[in-house]
This record gives C-alpha cells, sequence and structure tokens, in this order.
C-alpha cells in the first residue's frame, strides 16, 4: 500500500492539474466580452472609381535613317543622351556628295550661260530677248524687206524670175532660222529648271550627310560605329520622346458609360510605391476586344523628372463620371478566411458572424455588395481581441 506521504503528492498534482483545466476553460469562456468599436453600416454616395492595370509608352518613337549612302564619319550621341529637335546624330563622309553638287552646279552655270542670264537672274522670261534669237529676228527682218522689195520689182517686170524666187527662199530660210533659235531658247529654259532641281536634291543630299533628330527626347537605341558604310534607309538610332508618357490601359466593357475623354488618372509603379502620379485620359477605343470583353484607354502622364520609364507596369484608378450610393463599413472591420470575407454584426450585445461580399473602397472604408443592411451596425476590434460567434460585445470609444 502507498505510505501517507506519497498519497499526498498524488492529491496535489491532481488538484493543479484540475486548477489548470480550470484557467484554460475560462480563457476560453464564450460569455467573457470582446473589447470593439461599434458603428453603424454608412450609406454613402460615392463616386466609383474604375481600377484597371495597363504599361507605360512613349509618346513617340522613331528609328531614324539614313537617307544617303556613305561611310559614317562620326557618331555624335549614345544610348541615354537626351538631343534636341534638328541635333546632329551621325555624320556620313561628305566627299561624294559635295562632287556631285559641284557638278550639278556647273551644269547649270553652263545653261545660264547659254541662255546670256546676267548674275542674280534665275530666268528668261522672254524667249525674245535671247541673244541667238535676237540675231535670228534680225536676219529673219532683213530677209523679209528683201523679199518684199523683190516681189514688188518682180510684178513691174523689172527683175527677173530666178531673183525673185531667191529672195523668197531667203526669206522662208530665214524665218525657219528664227523659229528653230526661239525653240532652242526654251530648249535651254527646260534644261535651266531640270538643272536646278538637280542642284536641289544634290544639296539635299548634301545636308542629309548629317542624320538629325526629327524630335526632342533620349536615344534609346544606337545601330552604327564610325568607319561603317550606310545604305539608303539604314538604321542609326532609335529616338524615344518620353515627356509625356502614353498609358495604356484595359477597362472592362460595363464602364464603358463611366468615363470620358479628360477625366483624371491616378497611377501607381513598383519602381516608386511611395508615389503617385497624376494624368488624364486623352483617346478612348471606338470598339471592344471580343476576346477580354474590354476596351482600350490612353491617358497621359507628365513626365518631367523623366523617372518613369516605357514599359512600366502599372496600376491606375480613373475617378469616373458614375455615383452611386453604397454601404460602407471601416476596412478594419472585415476578416478575410479560407476564401470567404467576414464581419462581426452587434446584435443585442453579442457578435454575431456574417459572411459578405465586397465591392468597391472608398478611402478607409469598403463597400459591402452583400450580406448587410444600412439599418446593423458592426464590431471593429481593438488589436489583440479574438472574434467569437455569440460572445459579448465591451463598446470602446
Amino acid at each position: 500500500m502507498p505510505s501517507l506521504r506519497q498519497s499526498a503528492v498524488v492529491l496535489s498534482a491532481v488538484l493543479a492539474a484540475a486548477g489548470c483545466l480550470k484557467g484554460r476553460a475560462s480563457e476560453g469562456d464564450p460569455r467573457r466580452p470582446v473589447r470593439a468599436r461599434v458603428v453603424p453600416v454608412e450609406v454613402r454616395q460615392v463616386q466609383r472609381v474604375v481600377e484597371s492595370v495597363g504599361s507605360l509608352f512613349p509618346y513617340e518613337e522613331v528609328t531614324v535613317s539614313s537617307e544617303v549612302e556613305g561611310k559614317v564619319a562620326r557618331v555624335l550621341t549614345d544610348v541615354g543622351d537626351r538631343v534636341r529637335p534638328g541635333q546632329a546624330l551621325v555624320e556620313v563622309a561628305p566627299v561624294e556628295l559635295e562632287l556631285a553638287l559641284q557638278q550639278e552646279r556647273a551644269a547649270l552655270e553652263q545653261v545660264r550661260a547659254h541662255l546670256g542670264l546676267p548674275e542674280g537672274r534665275e530666268d528668261l522670261k522672254d524667249p525674245a530677248q535671247a541673244a541667238e534669237v535676237k540675231r535670228a529676228a534680225a536676219e529673219m527682218k532683213d530677209a523679209e524687206q528683201k523679199y518684199t522689195r523683190a516681189k514688188s520689182l518682180f510684178a513691174e517686170g523689172l527683175i527677173a524670175q530666178g531673183t525673185f524666187d531667191e529672195a523668197e527662199a531667203r526669206y522662208t530660210s530665214a524665218r525657219a532660222a528664227h523659229d528653230v533659235a526661239v525653240q532652242g531658247v526654251e530648249t535651254l529654259r527646260a534644261q535651266l529648271a531640270q538643272h536646278r532641281s538637280a542642284v536641289a536634291v544634290a544639296s539635299k543630299k548634301r545636308g542629309d550627310a548629317v542624320i538629325r533628330a526629327p524630335f526632342g527626347g533620349q536615344v534609346k537605341d544606337r545601330m552604327v560605329t564610325a568607319g561603317q558604310y550606310l545604305k539608303v534607309q539604314s538604321p542609326v538610332m532609335v529616338i524615344v520622346n518620353t515627356d509625356p508618357l502614353r498609358v495604356r490601359l484595359k477597362v472592362p466593357e460595363k464602364m464603358a458609360g463611366w468615363i470620358a475623354v479628360g477625366q483624371p488618372v491616378t497611377v501607381a509603379v513598383e519602381a516608386y510605391p511611395d508615389r503617385s502620379f497624376e494624368g488624364s485620359i486623352s483617346r478612348i477605343s471606338p470598339s471592344v476586344d471580343p476576346q477580354t470583353r474590354s476596351f482600350d484607354v490612353e491617358a497621359l502622364l507628365q513626365n518631367h523628372e523623366g523617372i518613369l520609364k516605357p514599359g512600366f507596369f502599372v496600376k491606375s484608378r480613373i475617378a469616373s463620371r458614375q455615383v452611386a450610393t453604397l454601404l460602407l463599413v471601416p476596412f478594419q472591420a472585415v476578416r478575410y478566411a479560407y476564401g470567404v470575407y467576414k464581419i462581426f454584426t452587434v446584435q443585442g450585445g453579442s457578435l454575431q458572424e456574417r459572411e459578405v461580399k465586397l465591392g468597391d473602397r472608398a478611402e478607409d472604408a469598403v463597400e459591402i455588395v452583400e450580406g448587410l443592411t444600412d439599418r446593423e451596425r458592426v464590431a471593429v476590434l481593438e488589436t489583440g481581441q479574438e472574434a467569437r460567434d455569440g460572445a459579448p460585445v465591451e463598446a470602446v470609444q
């Protein structure tokens, strides 16, 4: 048989165990009050917000190509450099282009000399002013006078038939020579215009030996190096304009009536989580994608600091034109577990667990789409408090 001392030790252990069980039962007592702030479900007129995701794109992007053939003499910019409109990017060796220009200018001056154009005069308005035509006109006039006199003398029988025929033939020949001279001047005038155009083309090609930026921006890519031979349309650089930036978003078709051009857009990017960027809608697609049942919206976003880059993933919020009456509760009142949102309502001084469906957020509150009415109150538990269905509530401020 166990001794008296052994029996006392066993009894003490049983009592201690009983005390622990009593304490644990007390901790789990469903009647222990839960400290919480009790607030009514709020009914508020709220401007709907359209949330969407998308990407940033440059306002303009172009691949600059060479318009002439030749060897690259110098590359003046590189990737990341900022460029102004018209700034030189690449220089092509201009020797052959310069020679071609001089050749065309020489041909032009030759035609001008044939026409007898003085310095500073671009064209001959009247072919009769050309020296060749003047000489032909004088010879024709002299032949005409002699023919007229011979005709009169022949009619009076004072000269022979042969003399008259000779005067007539000389006049006919002089008139034809005059016509040829006029046609020659007209041909030279056409050649003058042709050579002038050739000079303009050669001059443009000479100018195109310096490849320039079509607009201001930054160099995104460089494809050439000094000494490389370029052909016409060989790409040399890619220029992007990143101020402003285009924000392209997908919006569900059911929200088509909620937005319009000019509405403000707030954009957030992962690179700057503590900042938001403001823009406005600039374009709305006229059609809906039948696969995604959404349509494209484009907004313009100022980027004066240059910290935003094309290709960034963005999350956006568009303040729509749609105003709705919402049931709102504090965001802290919502619990999420196992894919279900729940709220504890306060009824008769105790907590009642309720499954709800959420809608949009409105500042520090969230919309309740299903599961609550505007006549109920909900509990916002204090930190460290554990909610239990049916537990009494100790309201705090």
